[in-house]
């Protein structure tokens, strides 16, 4: 009870009424100070008492009238400090509680305060001062960057950070709040969202570079196994890369024996001679499985200084290498082969421009590659002739050259058939001598697909769209420690073993080869346990690498787009994918480009429209492009 109230009264309702004849003005002027609580809380204390309400306000207030009964009894009733309010009768708190409870609300009001502060900064459309932020707030800022990235869902940020994405308005797109972190600096507009936690984000720490600098100078002595390397430096061999490369992981050589059979060999770097297993850098690049490619550089798995100097087959040096030798009979077959350690000196670092230049034009003086040329195009239609498949196609891409996206544009040559046969055999010799060996290796397989019938590739016509016609009817790729046929490669048994310093599964093919040529038996390869349990320790930074690299080429492809949204260009209609939301996929022709535009109901493949950009925002992960039949707009 608050005040006595005649049995004759009823109760009233609002202040002004008697009781209550006083209004809020008055009420608001009756209230003590912290001193005068304080001095009440030391008498209630030293006696030990409690007291009904109107005798507590006659002790604070020295009256028991309606006015300061009511006043007693809103302080009490909101949670007081120093007294407790319960059925009618205030009691003291301890002191323990009051300091609790004191403390209890400091942690509250720093927590709103906090709160506040990064409503005030996400809630701005413009970078403002990130300094004021706390901790919390540089982790949520972490945790909305991977929520942007896809990797983790709304309901995993905490609960905090949920509200105040609500309160905003953010909390219905990622490409909302994506936009947000790039209005406010935290967000290179760029920056590939799908990296975030990945192994490429930092670099190579202090420790690994100096790894890397201490290997640079190991190089220079002799390793184990040196002893037993093959002396190749004699035969001439070349290497064929694009201009730019600098990691150069294979070299192409031709050897004329005695009786007029032509030899291939095929080198390939050996970092393993530096890299052991188990060592730092082994395991970052374990870590990483593979190099990234992508529009503004490469990510690589080992530190520059190693990729691009000791480990690549530098022309005019010897390099460590291994080098596989291939005889071909008059079909393409393998006759004999076989796989060894070596040093290897390149004559020449060659572009594809210039390998093609030799291949058309053969000098006597240098007619190593066209005939390695004739060689390894025999190889390629003894493939062809067990169900390969040869879809060379002009292939277009996304690169950021200062700043700015273009497109550039790979053509199939004489010269990149030649390196991909090469680089195909090299592998299938590899599996064939794991399999006689009955050697665990990373094998690559391909289930057999249905193809359409010739018949119905023959009224496609060559090119694209034939070739979408035969993609969408394979399976995806396998990898295992069971050997197995590759159906599109039209091998029976296939290993990736070409490019170890970009790719840690050729890497662990050579370690098992190594194992397995180990004069003194001191290393034994993994068998096929411990090989797949490696393999799926692999598959997460796989997975990982191949996620960076789409959304690379994705974004960049939303860039270029923005700046020529008012361009149209004619296209050839390949497929469907989602016919309901009339999704197909479209080839630009003039870029060399396949993507996923809205098509006219009923398309067919090739069929000729214009596409056309209506919307595209990179900021956003958005791009949407429309297909029409030409003159229709």
């Amino acid at each position: 009870m608050i005040a006595p109230n005649p049995s004759s009264t009823d109760v009233a309702g609002k202040l002004g009424v008697f009781p209550w004849e006083f209004d809020e003005q008055a009420l608001s002027k009756a209230c003590l100070n912290h001193r005068d609580w304080g001095q009440a809380w030391v008498l209630l204390s030293e006696s030990n008492e409690t007291a009904e309400l109107p005798d507590f306000a006659d002790l604070v207030y020295g009256s028991r009238e309606a006015l300061y009964c009511a006043s007693t009894w809103l302080n009490l009733e909101s949670g007081h400090d120093l007294f407790r309010l319960k059925q009618s009768r205030v009691s003291p708190r301890s002191l323990p509680e009051i300091r609790s409870r004191r403390l209890e609300r400091r942690r509250h009001q720093l927590e709103q305060a906090r709160f506040q502060c990064w409503i005030n900064y996400f809630g701005a459309k413009q970078s403002s001062d990130y300094q004021e932020l706390d901790r919390l707030h540089h982790q949520w800022i972490e945790q909305l960057i991977r929520f942007c990235a896809g990797t983790i869902t709304l309901d995993d940020l905490p609960t905090e950070l949920r509200q105040s994405l609500a309160m905003l308005r953010l909390d219905q797109s990622r490409g909302d709040v994506r936009e947000r972190l790039v209005s406010l600096g935290q967000l290179d507009p760029h920056q590939l969202t799908s990296m975030a936690g990945t192994p490429w984000t930092d670099g190579f720490n202090v420790d690994l570079t100096a790894e890397a600098e201490r290997l640079i100078q190991l190089s220079l002595e002799d390793q184990p196994g040196d002893s037993e390397r093959i002396d190749l430096t004699h035969q001439p061999c070349v290497t064929i890369d694009d201009a730019e490369t600098r990691d150069i992981d294979d070299a192409l050589g031709l050897e004329r024996l005695a009786n007029d059979q032509l030899r291939i060999w095929i080198h390939i770097a050996d970092p393993g001679r530096l890299i052991t297993a188990g060592s730092p850098l082994d395991l970052e690049a374990r870590r990483r499985a593979s190099s990234l490619y992508l529009s503004r550089g490469i990510l690589p798995m080992f530190p520059s200084i190693l990729s691009t100097e000791v480990f690549s087959l530098q022309a005019s040096r010897r390099n460590a290498a291994w080098s596989t030798w291939v005889d071909l009979d008059s079909t393409g077959n393998v006759g004999a082969s076989g796989i060894c350690r070596s040093w290897v000196t390149p004559r020449y670092r060659l572009t594809y421009d210039d390998a093609d230049e030799l291949i058309d034009f053969a000098p006597p003086e240098e007619a190593d590659l066209s005939d390695l040329h004739a060689l390894l195009t025999t190889r390629r239609h003894w493939r062809e002739q067990r169900g390969a498949l040869m879809m060379d196609l002009p292939e277009g891409r996304i690169r950021c050259r200062d700043g700015q996206p273009t497109v550039e544009i790979t053509e199939p040559s004489p010269s990149r058939n030649m390196v991909a046969e090469a680089m195909i055999l090299c592998g299938t010799v590899a599996a064939t001598k794991a399999i006689e060996k009955d050697l665990a290796l990373p094998f690559r397989s391909q289930l057999p697909a249905e193809l359409p019938s010739p018949a119905q590739l023959e009224s496609l016509g060559d090119g694209a769209v034939r070739f979408a016609a035969i993609k969408r009817c394979l399976s995806r790729g396998l990898m295992g420690t069971a050997p197995a046929a590759h159906f599109s490669l039209g091998v029976p048994a296939y290993t990736q073993a070409t490019s170890p310093i970009r790719r840690y599964g050729d890497l662990l093919v050579q370690r098992q080869f190594a194992a397995l040529l180990s004069l003194d038996g001191h290393d034994e390869p993994l068998d096929t346990e411990s090989l797949q349990t490696l393999l799926q320790q692999l598959e997460t930074a796989v997975r990982e690498g191949i996620a960076v690299t789409r959304e690379d080429q994705r974004h960049w492809q939303q860039v270029w787009f923005e700046q020529h949204s008012g361009e149209c260009w004619p296209v050839d209609f390949l497929r469907w994918l989602r016919p309901q939301d009339r999704l197909g996929l479209v080839r630009i022709e003039d870029l060399a480009l396949d993507l996923a535009a809205t098509c006219p109901p009923g398309s067919q493949p090739g069929d000729s429209l214009v596409l056309g950009v209506v919307g595209v925002d990179s900021v956003r992960d958005q791009l949407h492009l429309v297909a029409d039949v030409p003159g229709s707009g």
